[in-house]
């Protein structure tokens, strides 16, 4: 999970005595690889960051750029004090493959780094960059959408999370396709489309000069440039509509505040499917989607605790929580709350 959002610097430079012991975090994003180095008592003594670090997407040039932030990270430290570290990653499935694996390997090896990583979900990351708390659940709704139980800080159940063709209920590529949709079948109707039918319209066809139209044959001829330019192009990219459909919410289109509503349905029902009456812990809301500041997150926080009662929180930094992590694998008495505070607050 990457959350654009920057650790505060050290008030004063942490001096490392010889023999220190050094934990690392990374968090790999579709975005953006940020990597922190910090010692013991939670005091961050270096960061890197590059471009995207998804395996899934370019494993390629993912490794190259998880490489470049270890060393930006590194810098004038020496690899071999690190002795434990977490690395959260967006796609981490991929790194099952031999080819992508080998590929972050030699990026790993090739910073001088001899502790073997331990690379984990982007839910086990949201979780502890929202809480210090060791259960809960977690919910990410961003492009895609996924939820888990954690327990022990450990990821034990998962939901959701199966990508935009089979899943990713109420997330950005879910609103961005049933923008589009909706369209279509107003289209299809021959009935105006609307605020965010115009907006859908100009952000798939910016070029189109032509007025909304008027006529049967405007109509298809419409509808077909949509359907056409649409599948011309790779599907996830319909995650970019969300957008739209925020701003047209934000000005009482109708559509635009059914879709917003049924999403936040959507993300609530597949977080609520890891629940039983016997889990308890807070819930950890992240993602552009469920943000604070997404309708759609404000109606899951209106609306949760109908089922809920625990505290909902919204996830922080992501590679300050798998910072945070790694702490806690060097020496569990490290993962205090106080060592939370410092690496995941702003």
């Amino acid at each position: 999970m990457s959350v654009e959002r920057s650790l505060p610097e050290p008030a004063d430079p942490v001096v490392l005595m010889p023999g220190t012991a050094l934990v690392l975090g990374g968090d790999l994003g579709g975005t953006s690889t940020r990597i922190v180095i910090a010692d013991a008592e939670g005091n961050v003594v270096g960061r890197g960051a590059a471009a995207g670090g998804n395996p899934t997407s370019h494993p390629v040039s993912a490794a190259a750029n998880f490489g470049q932030a270890l060393h930006a990270a590194l810098a004038g430290l020496d690899p071999t004090a690190v002795k434990a570290a977490v690395v959260g990653a967006a796609g981490g499935s991929a790194l099952a493959r031999p080819d992508v694996a080998a590929q972050f390997d030699a990026a790993w090896s090739g910073a001088g780094l001899i502790t073997k990583p331990d690379f984990i979900g982007d839910l086990e990351v949201a979780f502890a960059s929202g809480t210090a708390e060791p259960d809960g659940t977690v919910l990410i709704a961003g492009t895609g959408s996924n939820a888990g139980l954690v327990q022990g800080h450990q990821l034990i159940r998962t939901a959701g999370g199966h990508g935009w063709l089979l899943g990713d209920e109420g997330s950005g590529f879910w609103l961005g396709r049933e923008a589009v949709r909706s369209v279509l079948h107003a289209l299809d109707l021959g009935e105006p489309i609307g605020l965010l039918g115009e907006a859908v319209v100009q952000a798939i066809l910016p070029d189109r000069d032509e007025q909304a139209p008027v006529s049967r044959a405007g109509y298809d001829v419409l509808r077909d440039d949509l359907i056409r330019t649409v599948n011309s192009r790779p599907p996830v990219l319909l995650a970019e509509l969300a957008q739209p459909v925020v701003a047209a919410y934000e000005q009482n289109d109708e559509t635009a505040h059914a879709l917003v509503k049924r999403a936040a349905e959507l993300l609530i029902e597949t977080v609520s499917q890891l629940r039983t009456t016997s889990d308890n812990g807070p819930m950890v809301l992240a993602g552009s989607v469920a943000g604070g500041s997404s309708p759609v997150g404000r109606l899951i926080r209106e609306t949760i605790h109908q089922d809920f009662a625990g505290e909902v929180l919204t996830a922080r930094d992501g590679v300050g929580g798998a910072t945070w992590l790694a702490l806690g694998a060097l020496d569990p008495a490290l993962a205090t709350r106080a060592n939370h505070t410092r690496l995941v607050q702003p």
